[in-house]
C-alpha cells in the first residue's frame, strides 16, 4: 500500500486461503485494516477461508467473460482470484497492489507513463473488448477494476492521457456502452449519457458522486470518471492509492452475493455498519436518501458492490463518493426490449413488515416504515421534505446542462420519471 508492505496472502494446495497482516505494518504510522472484515487481532493470527477469498475475489470484474479473457491473454492456470491478481493485481480498486512475495514495488513514488495521442486512445478503446483489461502490448500495464461493465483505465498527466508504466496508477475509468443487456435485450447504448446524466441529478440533489465526463475518441463514446481512490502527493511528484473496500469486502460477501435478493447485504445491514463511521449520521442519512433517489430514478442496480468505504489512519473509515447510477426510465415500457413497469426492481428492498423491491409496491410511506425501523425515524421527514423543495430546480439546472444533441431518448423518460416520482410524493405528504 503506497510503497509499504501491507501482508501475505497464501494459496496453497490443501489448505484454506490465508491472509496476514505483516507485523511492521502493525506498528507503521499508516496503520489501517484491510477491509473490516479483516480486523486487526491480538496475536495477529491469519484470517483463513472464505472471507480471505470474497476480499480478493472483488477486486475482479465481475463478468466470467473478462475474467476468461484475462486468464487466455496471460495464460493463468485457471481463472480463480489468486492466478488472475497474479497478473492483474498492480493497480487494483483502493490503495493495495499484489506482488509477488519479496518484490518491492519500484517507482510507486514517481510518475512514470507514455503519452498517448487521441488516436492512440481510440485503438486502446477498441482492444478493451477483444482484450483484458492492462493487457494491449506493455507488460507493465496491468490493472484490475472491479464490475460488470467494459471498462479501461488511463493516467491523466500534464494535460494529457498517458499509459501509466511500472508502478505509476491510473487516475481515470474509461467506461463503454453497454449495448444490449439482460434477457429482454434492452438496449443500454446510451449508457454513457444516462450515467453522465444520473450524476448530474445525484449532484444536484447534493449527494457525493464521482465526478465524470462524456469523451469521444474517434468512434469510441465513453464516459471518463475521475478515481476517487487516487490523490496527487502533496510534492506533486507522485499518485498516492487511496485505501478503500465496497460493501461486499467489509461484510465478508462475495461478489455472487451483491444482490440482496440473493442473500447479499440490504439496507439494515449497510446502515448498521455506518454506525461506525467517523460521520455516522451524515453517511446514514446520505445513504437512505440515495435510496430514495434510486427509486425515483428507477437506478436499479444499487447493490452492495457500488458503495465502498474509504479506510483512514488510525482505524476510522467513511462512506465514498457514490458512483455507477443508471436510470431504467429509458428502457421501461412493454413489448420487446423494454423492461416492463410491474417486474423493475431495486437491487435492495425496502423493509418494514414486508419486504418490497418492485418499484410499483413503494410508496413513501413506506420510506417512513422503514427508516423508523432502521433508527432514521428522526431525519427521514426532513430528507423528504429537502427532495421535494430541491426537485424543480434540480429539472431546472440539469436540462439546462444538457449539450446539444444529447439523445432525447435519454433525457425525457429520465427527467419526466423524475418529476413524477417527485409528484407522488409529494401528493403523499400533503395528505399527511
Amino acid at each position: 500500500m503506497n510503497g509499504v508492505l501491507v501482508g501475505t496472502w497464501l494459496v496453497s494446495k490443501n489448505n484454506p486461503q490465508q491472509f496476514q497482516y505483516a507485523e511492521s505494518w502493525l506498528i507503521h504510522p499508516s496503520r489501517r485494516v484491510l477491509s473490516l472484515s479483516m480486523p486487526f487481532k491480538p496475536g495477529n493470527s491469519p484470517f483463513t477461508g472464505d472471507m480471505v477469498e470474497s476480499y480478493f475475489d472483488n477486486l475482479l470484474p465481475d463478468s466470467e467473460v473478462i475474467r476468461q479473457r484475462i486468464q487466455q491473454k496471460f495464460a493463468t492456470k485457471d481463472i480463480s482470484p489468486f492466478a488472475l491478481l497474479a497478473e492483474v493485481g498492480q493497480d487494483c480498486v483502493g490503495a493495495i497492489q499484489l506482488l509477488p512475495e519479496g518484490e518491492e514495488p519500484i517507482g510507486w513514488d514517481s510518475i512514470q507513463v507514455m503519452p498517448l495521442s487521441k488516436k492512440e486512445v481510440e485503438q486502446r478503446l477498441h482492444t478493451v473488448v477483444s482484450q483484458p483489461m492492462g493487457a494491449g502490448g506493455y507488460e507493465d500495464f496491468r490493472i484490475s477494476i472491479a464490475g460488470a461493465q467494459e471498462k479501461t483505465a488511463l493516467t491523466w498527466h500534464k494535460n494529457q492521457w498517458c499509459l501509466p508504466l511500472a508502478q505509476t496508477p491510473t487516475t481515470h475509468i474509461f467506461k463503454l456502452p453497454l449495448g444490449l443487456v439482460g434477457n429482454m435485450r434492452a438496449d443500454m447504448s446510451t449508457s454513457v449519457e444516462n450515467e453522465w446524466l444520473c450524476s448530474k441529478i445525484m449532484a444536484a440533489y447534493g449527494i457525493p458522486i464521482a465526478s465524470c465526463e462524456m469523451g469521444q475518441f474517434g468512434d469510441s463514446k465513453v464516459l471518463v470518471v475521475e478515481r476517487f481512490d487516487r490523490k496527487l502527493a502533496g510534492s506533486g511528484q507522485y499518485w498516492l492509492r487511496l485505501p478503500q473496500e465496497d460493501m461486499c469486502q467489509a461484510l465478508g460477501k462475495p461478489p455472487s452475493l451483491k444482490y440482496e435478493a440473493d442473500g447479499g447485504p440490504g439496507m439494515a445491514d449497510i446502515l448498521k455498519l455506518l454506525r461506525g463511521s467517523r460521520v455516522s449520521k451524515q453517511d446514514r442519512v446520505h445513504f437512505f436518501k440515495v435510496q430514495i433517489l434510486f427509486w425515483m430514478l428507477a437506478a436499479t442496480d444499487g447493490h452492495a458492490k457500488n458503495f465502498s468505504l474509504f479506510h483512514e489512519k488510525g482505524g476510522m473509515y467513511c462512506m465514498t463518493p457514490i458512483y455507477d447510477v443508471l436510470s431504467a426510465w429509458p428502457i421501461i415500457g412493454e413489448g420487446s426490449g423494454h423492461l416492463s413497469w410491474h417486474d423493475t426492481k431495486l437491487a435492495m428492498a425496502f423493509r418494514a413488515k414486508n419486504k418490497h423491491y418492485k418499484l410499483k409496491d413503494i410508496s413513501t410511506r413506506h420510506f417512513f416504515d422503514v427508516a423508523n425501523k432502521l433508527g432514521l425515524g428522526g431525519e427521514v421527514g426532513g430528507m423528504i421534505d429537502e427532495i421535494i423543495e430541491a426537485t424543480p430546480k434540480v429539472l431546472q439546472d440539469v436540462e439546462a446542462m444538457l449539450p446539444r444533441a444529447f439523445p432525447a431518448e435519454v433525457a425525457e423518460p429520465i427527467l419526466k420519471g423524475l418529476a413524477e416520482s417527485a409528484n407522488s410524493i409529494q401528493s403523499y405528504m400533503g395528505k399527511k
